[in-house]
């Protein structure tokens, strides 16, 4: 009878538990992937530093170098590089070998066409934004990363935490119950079958012990830390619908503008540059020269490039249509996650009410169960077959807890909200 107290203080305290200290026992296995609690952490700052050191930095910072270099050809008083020329020229004058010397120099400028520049400066002012929202739209997907990471290396610290508590309790029954066995209370049988629950135990314990690491290198892999915040729950952002401020929604529309600013570039080329020319030519030598010095000045206006621009307007055209596409399918599946997270919020709070329904019933089952063990009404196979129910309805009541607090960050994910 004490002992089944015993086992019953223990479970009770076990279903009780509620810690989040992430310090266990040595592990079973020798391999440990350490995580700390950092008290002084939160979980828009565990963000912001795993967006420093994310592969995709590298990308966004040339998109702000190109939106940079974009704006500076926009600002340009020419449409192009400038050329000088100059050439000389000597030439024999007959059979007194008098020679002239021809000396020409000038310079050619491509000036901007009828609404170009504007053209262009709005390209590099599309560009600037373009690189902004994708920073932005970037750091949600880091977001929604370390979400899942964090609220998947809780539930598995739970499950651990049950394993390890299994076991002790496990433990404490084998020990008893081989007690009894040595003064004759019960048939020998019974410690072979605590034995083998303790094995199984074990195993469990094993396997939660690796998902625990598993949980813990991915949480590492992605912030690139080791330390966690000490509480990253998150209040709910109800929205309806899908607003059209979602990050995503943002980047890809800024893409689509960049690309028609680009388009309408494009078109302002015309047939190309007109160009305007200046020039000095001279002439010396002997006396057969007239020693003169002349100036020059000419425009080049180019004419019929329409038919040969058309090909590099089409394939702007072409990955402007592609944008649009992808924005519309965008949207669609924006609308499917909210519609998901929305529906999954809904039956967590379902379920959570009801695995603590079972909890209490099973906790009661248990408890007579206990009793009646003691007096011989049941055996020790229905005892432990009621424990291990009581136990399972114990940890679902947790991970629904859980469950629930990581589907409202979710929700936050998929209409848009940062942490």
């Amino acid at each position: 009878m004490f002992a089944l107290n015993l086992v019953s203080r223990c479970l009770f305290a076990f279903w009780l538990t509620t810690s989040l200290s992430f310090a266990e026992s040595t592990p079973i296995v020798a391999h440990e992937d350490p995580i700390e609690i950092d008290n002084g952490l939160t979980l828009a700052k565990v963000v912001d530093l795993t967006l420093e050191k994310f592969p995709d930095m590298a990308w966004l910072n040339a998109l702000e170098d190109q939106a940079a270099a974009l704006a500076q050809r926009g600002k340009s008083w020419t449409a192009g590089a400038s050329q000088a020329s100059y050439s000389f020229e000597e030439a024999a004058t007959g059979a007194n070998g008098g020679r002239l010397h021809f000396i020409n120099a000038g310079v050619q400028v491509p000036l901007w066409n009828i609404g170009q520049r504007d053209a262009e400066l709005a390209v590099g002012e599309q560009a600037d934004t373009s690189a902004k929202t994708q920073t932005i739209a970037t750091k949600l997907r880091v977001a929604g990363l370390v979400r899942g990471a964090l609220w998947e290396l809780d539930l598995q610290k739970i499950r651990y935490e049950q394993a390890q508590e299994e076991i002790k309790v496990y433990e404490q029954l084998h020990e008893k119950i081989g007690r009894r066995v040595e003064l004759g209370d019960l048939p020998r049988s019974d410690v072979l079958l605590a034995q083998t629950e303790l094995l199984q135990k074990r195993s469990t314990l094993i396997q939660a012990e690796a998902e625990l690491m598993h949980a813990r290198k991915r949480y590492a892999s992605i912030t690139q830390m080791t330390k966690v915040p000490k509480d990253y729950h998150e209040k709910l952002v109800d929205l309806k619908e899908v607003e059209q401020n979602h990050p995503a929604l943002v980047a890809i529309n800024s893409q689509i503008n960049l690309k028609q600013a680009a388009l309408d570039a494009m078109k302002a080329v015309g047939s190309g540059q007109t160009n305007v020319l200046a020039g000095v030519n001279g002439d010396m030598g002997n006396t057969a020269s007239n020693h003169t010095v002349s100036f020059s000045i000419g425009v080049n206006i180019p004419f019929g490039g329409s038919d040969h621009l058309a090909p590099q307007v089409a394939a702007i055209n072409v990955e402007l249509n592609k944008l649009i596409a992808e924005r519309e399918q965008l949207f669609r599946d924006l609308k499917q996650a909210h519609h998901e997270a929305e529906h999954n919020l809904e039956v967590n709070h379902a379920e959570l009410a009801n695995a603590n329904e079972l909890k209490t019933a099973t906790e009661s089952l248990l408890n007579m169960s206990k009793t009646a063990f003691s007096v011989g009404e049941i055996d020790l196979m229905d005892l432990l077959r009621i424990g291990a129910k009581a136990q399972q309805a114990a940890l679902n009541a947790k991970e629904r807890a859980v469950m629930l607090e990581r589907d409202i960050a979710l929700y936050n994910q998929a209409v848009g909200v940062m942490p």
